[in-house]
Formats: C-alpha cells, sequence, structure tokens
C-alpha cells in the first residue's frame, strides 16, 4: 500500500523524510503528493531533497492566499502549523498573534480532502496559551473535521534524539476508520539504551570538512575568551566569568545564552535563533555549533543539503521536526493499518 501524503508550513522536509523512509518490512510507503510553504529557501530545501524530480509539487505561496482546492487527493496529511504564537521563548499570543490562526488551514485541508489520517505538530507550549483554551479551541476543531484524535506529548530525547526537545503531535484517524484501526503512542522502552549524546551525533562518524552546510561561524575574540569561562552545561549567567566579559542583558531568556553543550547528554533544543549569544555553543572548542552539527542534532543525514544563506539554513535547522522521531511516528501509523502490533505507552499531555 502506498499512502499519498500531503503536507502544509511543510519546511525544509524533516516530517517529509521521516515519512519517506518510514520502513515496517511489509512493502507499505508513504510517497511525497504535494506540499506547502511560503519560505523560498525553505521550498528549495524541500524540492532539493523530497522530491527534486516533482519540483512543481512543492507550492511556494503563503497558505492565506493559497486556492487549498487545486491539490490532488491524498491519504495522508502533515501539517506542522506554525509555533511562534505558542512557544514559551515567545510572548505566546496565541490566536491574538499573526501564527496563531494558521493551523485552521490544516483543518480546512482535512475537511477538503478527508484523508485516511493526520498528523499536526506544534511546541509543547501550545497547552498553556490563552490559558489553554487555545490548545482545546484546536483539537475540537480537528474532531469537528471527522477524526479521531491521540494527542500526545513527545520528548524526543526519549527516543533516542540527541536533542532534548518536547513537541505536541496530534495523530488523528478518519472517524469512520477509527473502529478498526487505534493509534497508539509508540513506547520508548526500545530507546534506552540508545547513544543519544551530543558528543556521538556530533562525532560519530567525524564530519567531513567539506560536508554541507558546515561553515564555521566566525568568533570574536572577545566571544572566545568569554567561553573558555563556561563549563559544558553552563551559561553567560551561571558561569564564574570575570566582570570585563559579562553581558548586561535585560527582559531576555537567558538561560540559552552562550550556553555549551554537556557532551554526554543529549543537546538543549535546537532552534533557528543565532544573534547575541543564542548559537549553540561546542562543549570543549571555543565557537558556536555549525548548521551541519545541528543538523545532526535534528537527525538529518550528512546528504541532506540545505539551500540558502548560513542565515536562512540555521533558521531551517531549528524549524524542523526531529527526522527519527519523525519516522517513528509515522511507522507506528503505518503499522495501525497494517494490523501490525507494536510496543506502546499511555498518551499524556
Amino acid at each position: 500500500m502506498k499512502y499519498k501524503l500531503g503536507e502544509l508550513f511543510c519546511g525544509p522536509g524533516g516530517l517529509a523524510l521521516g515519512a519517506k523512509t518510514a520502513d515496517i518490512g511489509n512493502g507499505d510507503q508513504i510517497v511525497h503528493a504535494w506540499a506547502n510553504d511560503f519560505d523560498k529557501d525553505t521550498c528549495e530545501t524541500y524540492i532539493h531533497n523530497i522530491c527534486p524530480e516533482n519540483p512543481e509539487s512543492v507550492y511556494c505561496e503563503d497558505v492565506r492566499k493559497f486556492d487549498l482546492t487545486q491539490l490532488t487527493p491524498i491519504d495522508g496529511l502533515a501539517f506542522g502549523f506554525p509555533c511562534n504564537d505558542f512557544s514559551v521563548v515567545g510572548k505566546q499570543k496565541g490566536f491574538n498573534g499573526t501564527y496563531g490562526p494558521l493551523y485552521t488551514y490544516g483543518v480546512k485541508a482535512l475537511k477538503i480532502y478527508q484523508p485516511k489520517w493526520f498528523l499536526a505538530e506544534n511546541v509543547g507550549g501550545i497547552k498553556s496559551t490563552n490559558q489553554g483554551k487555545a490548545f482545546q479551541k484546536i483539537l475540537s476543531d480537528m474532531k469537528d473535521a471527522g477524526y479521531t484524535i491521540v494527542p500526545n506529548l513527545y520528548k524526543f530525547e526519549d527516543y533516542g534524539v540527541p536533542q532534548a526537545r518536547h513537541r505536541i503531535i496530534v495523530v488523528g484517524i478518519r472517524n469512520d476508520l477509527a473502529s478498526k484501526y487505534h493509534y497508539k503512542v509508540p513506547s520508548t522502552e526500545m530507546y534506552k539504551n540508545v547513544d543519544n549524546s551530543a558528543r556521538n551525533a556530533i562525532e560519530n562518524p567525524p564530519i567531513p570538512e567539506n560536508a554541507f552546510n558546515n561553515e564555521r561561524t566566525r568568533q570574536t575574540k572577545t566571544v572566545v575568551e568569554r567561553l573558555k569561562y563556561i563549563k559544558p552545561g553552563q551559561n553567560a549567567f551561571n558561569a564564574d566569568i570575570p566582570d570585563k566579559l559579562k553581558l548586561h542583558v535585560k527582559g531576555a531568556k537567558i538561560s540559552q545564552i552562550y550556553r555549551r553543550l554537556e557532551p554526554d547528554k543529549p543537546s538543549y533544543t535546537v532552534t533557528g535563533s543565532g544573534g547575541g549569544g543564542t548559537h549553540m555553543y561546542h562543549w570543549s572548542e571555543p565557537r558556536a555549533l555549525t548548521n551541519r552539527e545541528k543538523a545532526r542534532l535534528q537527525t538529518f543525514p550528512d546528504t541532506f543539503e540545505f539551500m540558502g544563506s548560513k542565515e536562512s539554513v540555521r533558521k531551517q535547522v531549528g524549524m524542523a521536526v526531529p527526522v527519527r522521531g519523525a519516522r517513528i511516528i509515522f511507522e507506528a501509523i503505518l503499522k495501525t493499518f497494517a494490523g501490525i502490533d507494536y510496543p506502546s505507552q499511555d498518551a499524556h499531555i
């Protein structure tokens, strides 16, 4: 069975590559049908890596002005709707922000195409936005589109991903199929002995010098000097730094500023930020991580080439869903429809 996948807010292709590589051993596949995103570089990255033979299947347009009715039929829909207004790092404007209402286009696509299943992704902070009302409204709208849903907070480091990345993912199965097919949250038990340390991800195997997207950021003499005083796991505000190198920042989320990775633990969350000391920093070398090192923390293979400027690539890597985590969830969906049982655990949000 081949399941045709459509994507809105597709990003650079973390979900798509997870879907494309999902394999449950019976020949069932998830294949690309179409995708939409509004950022040109992001669309170029997606085309280059996911569907180079079919570039016209990626629609680089603002979803608010896009004719959703022009697309081909699909069996599955994925939409990682923008998280800016739901993230705890931001102001959590929720539905009052520019991006909060964009999930409605995913719901609209569900109503138009009625795929067998869908996967929707957003940050964990969505639970608390607008006093929790935003999340309940989103879930209600998904149900009203005709789906039985299983929302869950996935901690990707528990699935072997070398990064502490917590995301709410909602898997929905169309109501007429839900009495027969019951999606369950995959168990984390089998990943307990996986080495998901930042060191293992970045150093094993070594990244070739000429790898895609591996340019280093030039560090000023002051930054190099400051980093010498910051130990792995520390940041610019809890390290013992001489006064002349201390930062004087007000009103910022300071825990990530000049924060160094702890080599033997999963990294902290990869984001698209980079200015003002918000690059991620190597545990022993006095420098920021390269985009390729961050891509490894997001479990992209080294052959996956991000298109655009270094700054654009940084944002794309930060917005992506970890490929390995996506693949595990897509494989669970495939097993659900193939009638193959798999170890599961209770959903929790």
